[in-house]
């Protein structure tokens, strides 16, 4: 699943919490990726630093459905 018109759903701390929004996606047939961001010390150290997570614009607002429903 790719994504051809990206745009931002979520921002999230690191790489382990966005591969958890990935699979939550990707497990509701809604394709996405994630992208360091600019903040923080992103891209330095590694795997550090915050991740935004994009989807297909025209999944925007299922993907937003989806995570407000795996709030407590």
């Amino acid at each position: 699943m790719s994504v051809t018109d990206p745009v931002p759903l979520i921002t999230v701390h690191d790489e382990g919490e966005a591969e958890l929004v990935i699979g939550l996606l990707r497990g509701s047939d809604i394709p996405c990726e994630w992208r360091m961001t600019t903040q923080g010390l992103a891209g330095i150290g590694g795997s550090a630093g915050p991740r935004e997570i994009l989807v297909d614009r025209k999944d925007l607002e299922a993907a937003e459905a989806l995570l407000a429903s795996q709030k407590g």
